[in-house]
C-alpha cells in the first residue's frame, strides 16, 4: 500500500463508522413488533361509573410484569391492584380500585413483544367529566436514552461480528486455505470471534435495563439479569455464548492444525471443519431467528430458517468481501491472493446475492404485506434503504467481477515467464552460494565469525529488499489496483448497509404498522357509532365582564346524513345563561368543504337546538363556533370532530 493510500483508506473507514453510528443513533427507541390495537375504556373515553379493571389488546402476545399495566389518578397515584395478568388471547387487564371519583385517569404501559422488543405507551380516560392530571403522557417510550443506544451499538457490534467471523473463515476454507497462515486473516477472524463474544455479553447485561426502567444504574443488578435468563431472548444470548464456545475451538483447529497440514493433508481436514464451521454458523444465525421478527406473526415455522439462510448469506458475502480486501490489501508479499481465490469468492458471492434476493423478497412480503407499506411505513423506507445499497453493491461487484478475469489473464500470461526468471535466478543464486561457500571456508581461518556475521546480516538486508521490490511489482500491476479498490468500495458500502440492517430489526414491520392502524380507526369508528354523539367542551371569553364560560356541542348520532345538534352555555361558575347570538358552521377542510352554516334555534336559558344538520361526508370536520357576549364583544372558537 502506498503512503498516500493508507490516510485515504483510513479518512474512508472513519467516515463510513462515522456513517453509521449516525443510523444507529438516529434509529431512537425500538419501535416494536407488537402494537396497541385496543383498550377498554378506549383512549379519550369519558365513562359514566369507575370501570372495575383496565384492559388492553396487543396485535401479539406480550410478557408482563407487576409495573407492566399502570393506572394513575388525577394527582399520579396508583389505582391498580398491581397484577396484571391475560384476560384471552392478546388481550391483558388489570383490577381498579373501587369507589374511584370522577377525573382524568392515565393508562401508562410498558411490555415486552414476542420478538424481544419493549412496548410502552400511554393515554387516558375519564370519570364523570374530564379533569387536570398532574401526569404527563409524552415520553413513554421503552427502549430509550444511553442504555437503548448502547443496546443498539451492541446488537450491530453482534451482527458484524458474526458476518466476519462465519464469513472469513468460509473465505479461508472454501476460497484460500493457504490463507490460514496469513496472520492478518487470522486476526480478523479472531476479532470477528472477539466483537461477537463481547457484544452477546454486554447486551445480555443491557437486557433487563433496556426493557425495563432504562437506567444506566440497572444494568448490574443480578436480579434483573436473574429475570433475563428466564426470558426467550435471555436463552438465545446464552446459547449464542455457548456456541461461540464451539467457535473456538474451531478457530484454534483452522488455524493450528489445519495450518500445519501440507496441502494434500489439508484436504483431509476441509469437510469436516466445513460441516462443523456450517453446523456452529447456523447455530449462531438460529439465535437471532428464534428470538426476534422471524420467531413470530404470519408462517414463523418457514420464516425462522429462511432468516438463518439469509443470515448466512449475508454473512458469505460481506464477511468474505472483508477477508478479501484485507488479503489484498495486507497479506504478505511473498503471499499474495491468487486469481483463483479471487475466483472462487466472486462465485460463492454470486451464490450469497442469489439467496439474499430470495430470501430478502419472501420477508419483505412478509413484513410489508402490501406496496403501499414500502412508502407510508419506516419499516418500509429503510427497507427501499437497503435494497438501493444492495444494488449499488451488485454493481460494484459486477466490476470486481471484471477485474478478477483481467487478473487471472495476467496471471495465466506472466506465470511461466516468472518460472524461467526464478530457475534462472536459482541457479545463478545456487552458483553463488556455492562460490560464497567455497569461499567463506577457504578464508574462515584467517576472517573468523565476525564474516558470517555481516554475510547474514547482508542476507538479510537483501531479502528484506528483495520483498519489498515484490511488494512494489504486485501493488503495481492496475488489475489488482483495481481489483482492490472495487472491493474496498464494496466493503465501506457494506459498513452502512449492516447498520441499515440493524436499524430494520428494531424497527416495527410494516404490515403490523398499518394493521395497528387500521384497527385503530375501527375502534374509533365503532365506539363512535355505539356512543352515538360527540361532546365537544369549549371555553371562550370575549372579554368583557361576565364574558367568560364554556360552550358544550352535542351532535347526534355523528355520522354522514341528517343530524341533530344541541348547544348549552355555561358561566364561570357552570349556571346556564343566555347571550345575543350564537353561530356555528361545519368545514371539512381535508376535502375543501365548507363551511356549511348552521343557526340553531333557542329552546330555553342556555340551550340551544338545530335538527336534520346535514354532514354529507365522513372525516374529521372543524367544528366553529362564533359567541357574542355583548353588541361589540365575540368570540370564535373550534375543535374538530370524527364524523363517521
Amino acid at each position: 500500500m502506498t503512503r498516500t493510500t493508507a490516510p485515504r483508506l483510513r479518512t474512508l473507514v472513519l467516515l463510513l463508522l462515522a456513517a453509521a453510528c449516525a443510523l444507529l443513533t438516529a434509529a431512537g427507541p425500538a419501535s416494536a413488533h407488537a402494537a396497541l390495537t385496543g383498550s377498554d375504556p378506549r383512549q379519550g373515553a369519558v365513562v359514566d361509573k369507575a370501570p372495575a379493571q383496565v384492559s388492553l389488546t396487543f396485535s401479539e402476545a406480550v410478557s408482563l410484569d407487576d409495573d407492566s399495566l399502570r393506572v394513575l389518578d388525577p394527582k399520579g397515584q396508583r389505582v391498580d391492584d398491581g397484577r396484571p395478568a391475560g384476560a384471552g388471547g392478546t388481550t391483558y387487564a388489570v383490577k381498579l380500585h373501587a369507589g374511584l371519583p370522577d377525573g382524568t385517569y392515565t393508562v401508562a404501559y410498558q411490555v415486552v413483544s414476542a420478538d424481544s422488543h419493549p412496548v410502552s405507551g400511554a393515554y387516558t380516560f375519564s370519570i364523570g367529566a374530564p379533569s387536570q392530571t398532574s401526569v404527563s403522557v409524552d415520553g413513554q417510550k421503552a427502549g430509550g436514552g444511553i442504555v437503548g443506544l448502547l443496546y443498539g451499538i451492541g446488537r450491530y457490534v453482534s451482527y458484524a461480528g458474526f458476518v466476519v467471523l462465519a464469513g472469513g473463515a468460509a473465505f479461508v476454507l472454501a476460497c484460500w486455505p493457504r490463507g490460514s497462515g496469513v496472520r492478518p486473516l487470522q486476526r480478523l477472524v479472531v476479532s470477528g470471534w472477539l466483537a461477537l463474544t463481547a457484544a452477546t455479553l454486554l447486551l445480555l447485561l443491557l437486557r433487563g435495563s433496556y426493557t425495563g426502567s432504562g437506567k444506566v444504574g440497572d444494568v448490574f443488578d443480578l436480579s434483573l439479569l436473574g429475570q433475563v435468563l428466564g426470558t426467550k431472548s435471555g436463552a438465545s444470548l446464552v446459547s449464542r455464548l455457548l456456541l461461540l464456545a464451539a467457535a473456538a475451538l474451531f478457530i484454534a483447529v483452522l488455524f493450528g492444525a489445519y495450518d500445519k497440514r501440507e496441502d494434500e493433508e489439508k484436504r483431509d481436514l476441509t469437510f469436516g471443519l466445513a460441516a462443523g464451521g456450517t453446523v456452529v454458523a447456523a447455530g449462531l444465525a438460529a439465535t437471532w431467528a428464534l428470538s426476534e421478527h422471524a420467531s413470530v406473526g404470519l408462517q414463523a415455522g418457514l420464516a425462522m430458517p429462511v432468516d438463518v439462510v439469509h443470515l448466512l448469506a449475508v454473512a458469505g458475502w460481506l464477511g468474505g468481501l472483508t477477508a478479501l480486501i484485507v488479503a489484498l490489501y495486507r497479506a504478505p508479499a511473498d503471499t499474495p491472493v491468487p486469481a483463483s481465490a479471487v475466483r472462487r469468492f466472486s462465485r460463492i458471492a454470486f451464490g450469497s446475492v442469489v439467496a439474499l434476493v430470495v430470501t430478502g423478497v419472501y420477508q419483505s412480503w412478509r413484513q410489508l404485506g402490501s406496496w403501499s407499506a414500502f412508502t407510508d411505513t419506516r419499516y418500509g423506507q429503510l427497507l427501499l434503504v437497503k435494497i438501493a445499497l444492495v444494488a449499488v453493491m451488485v454493481g460494484i461487484a459486477y466490476l470486481s467481477r471484471r477485474w478478477t478475469a483481467q487478473l487471472a489473464r495476467t496471471a495465466s500470461a506472466v506465470a511461466p515467464q516468472r518460472e524461467k526468471e526464478q530457475v534462472g535466478v536459482g541457479g545463478g543464486r545456487e552458483k553463488e552460494t556455492t562460490a560464497g561457500s567455497g569461499a567463506s571456508k577457504a578464508s574462515g581461518a584467517s576472517k573468523g565469525s565476525g564474516d558470517s556475521r555481516r554475510a547474514a546480516q547482508l542476507a538479510r538486508q537483501r531479502a528484506a529488499m528483495d520483498t519489498a521490490r515484490q511488494k512494489r511489482l504486485r501493488d503495481a500491476d492496475p488489475h489488482r489496483l483495481g481489483l482492490r479498490r472495487s472491493v474496498l468500495a464494496e466493503a465501506g458500502i457494506a459498513v452502512v448497509l449492516l447498520a441499515v440492517t440493524t436499524v430494520l430489526t428494531q424497527t416495527e414491520p410494516g404490515r403490523t404498522e398499518q394493521e395497528a392502524q387500521a384497527a385503530g380507526r375501527s375502534a374509533a369508528s365503532s365506539s363512535t357509532a355505539e356512543s352515538g354523539a360527540v361532546t365537544l367542551d369549549m371555553p371562550f371569553d370575549t372579554g368583557s365582564a361576565n364574558g367568560k364560560g364554556v360552550v358544550r356541542i352535542e351532535l347526534d348520532p355523528a355520522r354522514v346524513g341528517d343530524n341533530d345538534l344541541h348547544l348549552y352555555v355555561e358561566d364561570a361558575d357552570g349556571r346556564a345563561f343566555d347571550i345575543p347570538e350564537v353561530k356555528i358552521a361545519f368545514t371539512l377542510e381535508a376535502k375543501d368543504l365548507g363551511p356549511l352554516p348552521v343557526v340553531p334555534d333557542h329552546i330555553t336559558t342556555g340551550h340551544w337546538s338545530a335538527s336534520k344538520v346535514q354532514l354529507p361526508m365522513a372525516g374529521d370536520w372543524k367544528v366553529a363556533v362564533t359567541v357574542r357576549t355583548s353588541d361589540i364583544d365575540q368570540v370564535t372558537l373550534s375543535k374538530n370532530a370524527q364524523i363517521g
